[in-house]
């Protein structure tokens, strides 16, 4: 046993194992031996014995055939049957023939053999006799063929079945002391089997009863200690010997003990501060937990005034759209306005144009008017020197220069209302040109209007958004402060459970026994 223990557990089953497989190929060896035997004379029995027993049976059927055919020769007259049956013979003689070869290249026995040779002699003289009847028959002499048959023929035939019959029965008898001696030689193999199974079941059980208990003794001590410990009895002495997988186990349990024992000890002493501590952040988590609450209590008002802010952001936003959209109206209406006012001062330069012109061509009808005074004065001189004979002439100067008079007068007064008309026109060609300045920029200022008034919707709009971002951001960081609350509440429960799992730990640990 102690020999045992200083071998390392597979060793020691190679060891039993091995035993019990040297035990498995001893007898398997034997047993193939004794089957090898077996083998062989079975063999033997089936290749010789049976074929010799095969081969005579099969002489006699040949011969009674060929017997009954010998009769048949002598009484039956057609020579068409005759040729025919005298084939049927000649195969079966040749056959025998054959069965006798076969057992005479097999019978080994001096008693087969001799038997063997009566068999041959008594069939050389019966076949002899055959041929002699064979003859007379086919010479016609069927008298003599019968009387043949039966006093020399079938005798011959009697004697070489009593032969073949005595070869029979001794390879049937041979035949059947091979079945006894394959027989015996099973039992003898069986019995050897049985013998060396035996020894070998109980060398077997020997070494797995030594085996079991090299390894059953130090794991039930090994067991019995791992109870101790189990239960907290951390102050028991292992002692450990061998230099087995048990030993080292037992060594292992014992630094494991002693470990576990500094393990509780440590343990022990701060079980009580985790105690202290983990009440501490208890209290701190409740508190923690009130101002969170509190926190999500402001954060909800402030997302509430930040909806509110939300809405009136919206409500600015969409005045601004409005107001742009009239701004816009107000420019189209102002640029249409600029675009009239253009088209009355292109007309009053237009009139001006023309009312220059009428004073140009005033202007020379004033200086014909002149001219015709002139003309009408010089008539005048010439038709009053020229005496009674130009006094006609006279009187129509004299109308031709009073009406010069007259248009020269109308051409005045006519110049002085173009003038004054052309006066007119020029000062309400410059209010036309200056209206149009101002409605110029009138449409520039209304443009600008429009233009900061766009800007106005859409930083209105970006507000909008961006309240609403701040809104949502809000509401997010409101549930974030909820969820917030939710972990402190569980932080707080899971600071209470770790305060009496504390506890716990401590009453557990004070089950363990420890060593002075």
């Amino acid at each position: 046993m102690k020999y045992l223990q200083n071998l390392r557990l597979a060793p020691r089953m190679g060891l039993g194992f091995g035993s019990v497989l040297l035990l498995l190929v001893a007898i398997a060896t034997l047993a193939t031996l004794g089957f090898e035997r077996v083998g062989g004379t079975t063999r033997e029995l089936l290749e010789e014995e049976w074929v010799k027993a095969d081969a005579v049976s099969r002489l006699e059927t040949l011969t009674r055939a060929n017997a009954r055919r010998t009769l048949e020769l002598v009484l039956i007259e057609d020579e068409s049957r005759l040729a025919a049956l005298r084939e049927r013979i000649a195969t079966n003689r040749t056959a025998a023939d054959e069965t006798l070869a076969t057992l005479e290249r097999l019978v080994r026995k001096p008693e087969g053999k001799a038997l063997l040779a009566d068999v041959q002699e008594a069939r050389r003289r019966y076949v002899a006799s055959f041929k002699q009847v064979d003859a007379e028959v086919a010479a016609g002499h069927r008298a003599a063929a019968v009387s043949r048959v039966q006093t020399e023929t079938l005798p011959q035939l009697d004697e070489l079945q009593k032969h073949t019959a005595a070869l029979a029965k001794l390879q049937k008898q041979l035949a059947e002391d091979g079945g006894k001696t394959v027989l015996a030689e099973i039992g003898r193999t069986e019995l050897l089997m049985l013998l060396i199974g035996g020894g070998a079941l109980l060398i077997g059980v020997a070494f797995a009863w030594v085996l079991a208990r090299s390894v059953s003794l130090p794991v039930g001590q090994a067991v019995s200690l791992a109870r101790r410990v189990a239960e907290g009895d951390l102050s028991v002495r292992i002692e450990a010997e061998g230099r087995d997988e048990v030993a080292e186990l037992m060594r292992s349990l014992r630094d494991m003990n002693g470990r576990l024992s500094s393990v509780v000890g440590a343990v022990r002493g701060n079980a009580e501060s985790v105690a202290t501590a983990s009440a501490q952040i208890a209290q701190g988590n409740a508190d923690l937990s009130q101002r969170t609450e509190e926190q999500a209590s402001a954060l909800q008002q402030t997302a509430a005034s930040m909806e509110q802010l939300g809405s009136t952001v919206s409500l600015n936003a969409d005045n601004a759209r409005q107001a742009n959209q009239l701004a816009l109206g107000a420019s189209q209406v102002a640029q249409q306005g600029g675009e009239v006012v253009g088209q009355v001062v292109r007309t009053m330069e237009g009139i001006h144009d023309s009312s220059r012109r009428i004073a140009e061509i005033i202007g020379t009808i004033d200086g014909i008017a002149f001219q015709t005074n002139i003309l009408a004065l010089n008539a005048a001189v010439e038709a009053a020197r020229a005496g009674e004979q130009g006094r006609g002439f006279a009187v129509v100067a004299g109308e031709v220069r009073s009406l010069a008079q007259r248009s020269a007068e109308a051409a005045k007064e006519i110049k002085s209302l173009i003038t004054a008309s052309v006066e007119q026109v020029e000062q309400g060609n410059a209010l036309a040109t200056q209206a149009g300045s101002t409605m110029g920029d009138i449409v520039t200022s209304i443009r600008r209007v429009s233009d900061i008034v766009a800007e106005i919707s859409a930083a209105s709009t970006e507000q909008s958004s961006g309240v609403g971002q701040i809104g949502e951001a809000v509401a997010q960081m409101d549930q974030v402060t909820q969820q917030n609350a939710a972990l402190v509440e569980e932080s707080a429960a899971a600071a209470e459970s770790l305060k009496q799992q504390a506890d716990q730990l401590v009453q557990a640990v004070a089950v363990f026994k420890l060593a002075a």
